[in-house]
């Protein structure tokens, strides 16, 4: 089981609201790295968002800074020419010694406009399409001329080579029949969110027979947040904590996007939450299978549920996923820093994934 943690653009108890709100300068994503490379995690998903910090450059810095974490920088198809991303990935995984992870996204929602894709879902499934398998050519040192409709590039090579061979594990999410099929033809590992294990099963199966197809194994994990306390009632009353302070009216523009929503993943959190017309008081009311708490859902767009426990269920629901064909786990929970070390400490025994520390000398 790989266990990696989440470096979000926005950190804090609440961070949806201006008083839970830390700020996340690269000060504090170094002390974010330390508590992820210090307590055996494999790594961390770096998130992009438009007009923030770029991932590229921020994985760069804290590789100088850290010892075994790798970072899942997720990139966006069109962007940047097929080429320059070559040459940055190279470039990354030779400065971090081989500790690169891509996470291909697609741009649901809002950001795709921002950085000129477009928000037709199967336009972008189109420009993937071309684009990674672009990627993965040049990666595996071929020169390529294409001509398509929406990459044109002529000669094109890459000059370098990346650690890893032939390239960097391409990771992805994308519940959609196009995003599955994507997946079976060019990722290495298919990420679920937290949907429940019987559902994520399925889901495996389907991908596993479609990239079968083609030739290929993938590797499968899940996203998600997780809150684990000494006690199943304290971490309930956490999500409780979290919940009452969602505000309402975001909470319903969430619910009125969830409606509406292009991405599956999405469309499935909304018919597994069913919020009815009132909100209810009680956050429990959003455990959409035992330990699996849809609540988060109602404030954060893309990872929809959390894992919620004390140290014993937490692990036992991991391991349900793991029967389910889950090898790769990515967690997180508000603050980030915290919650690293707490799961960490209650979780990582359990699952055979934690690391030895040195001894401290009290005096």
């Amino acid at each position: 089981m790989e266990v990696h943690w989440y470096f979000a653009a926005q950190d804090g108890t609440h961070p949806w609201s201006p008083g839970g709100a830390r700020v996340t300068d690269f000060a504090y994503m170094q002390q974010l790295a330390g508590a992820i490379d210090n307590n055996g995690y494999a790594g961390a998903l770096i998130a992009t968002l438009p007009g923030g910090t770029d991932p590229w450059t921020l994985a760069t810095g804290l590789a100088m800074g850290t010892r075994q974490m790798k970072f899942i920088v997720a990139q966006y198809a069109g962007v940047i020419s097929p080429l320059w991303l070559a040459q940055m990935a190279a470039s990354v995984d030779q400065i971090s010694n081989g500790r690169l992870i891509i996470n291909i996204i697609m741009g649901a929602g809002p950001s795709a406009p921002k950085l000129g894709i477009s928000d037709n879902h199967e336009e972008r499934y189109a420009l993937a399409e071309e684009y990674w398998g672009i990627f993965r050519r040049l990666m595996t040192g071929e020169t390529v001329t294409h001509e398509g409709k929406y990459v044109n590039i002529k000669n094109a090579a890459l000059l370098m080579e990346s650690v890893q061979k032939p390239y960097p594990e391409l990771m992805m999410g994308g519940s959609s029949a196009s995003g599955l099929a994507f997946a079976a033809r060019h990722a290495d590992c298919w990420l679920s969110l937290g949907v429940p294990p019987p559902i994520f099963a399925e889901k495996v199966a389907k991908v596993k027979e479609m990239a079968a197809a083609h030739g290929r194994k993938l590797r499968f994990g899940i996203r998600a947040y997780v809150i684990v306390r000494e006690t199943l009632e304290e971490a309930w009353a956490a999500a409780q904590w979290q919940y009452d302070r969602m505000d309402a009216e975001a909470v319903q523009r969430r619910l009125d996007k969830l409606a509406n929503t292009d991405a599956e993943g999405d469309g499935l959190l909304a018919t597994l939450i069913k919020p009815g017309k009132a909100l209810p008081k009680d956050a429990r009311a959003f455990e959409i299978y035992p330990g699996l708490w849809g609540g988060i859902g109602l404030i954060r767009q893309g990872t929809g549920t959390t894992l919620v426990g004390d140290p014993e269920g937490v692990a036992a629901l991991m391991r349900e996923y793991e029967k389910a064909g889950a090898e790769v786990f990515i967690l997180g929970n508000y603050p980030h820093i915290e919650e690293a070390y707490r799961f960490a400490d209650m979780v990582m025994p359990l699952l055979g994934t934690e690391k030895k520390r040195g001894r401290v000398a009290w005096y």
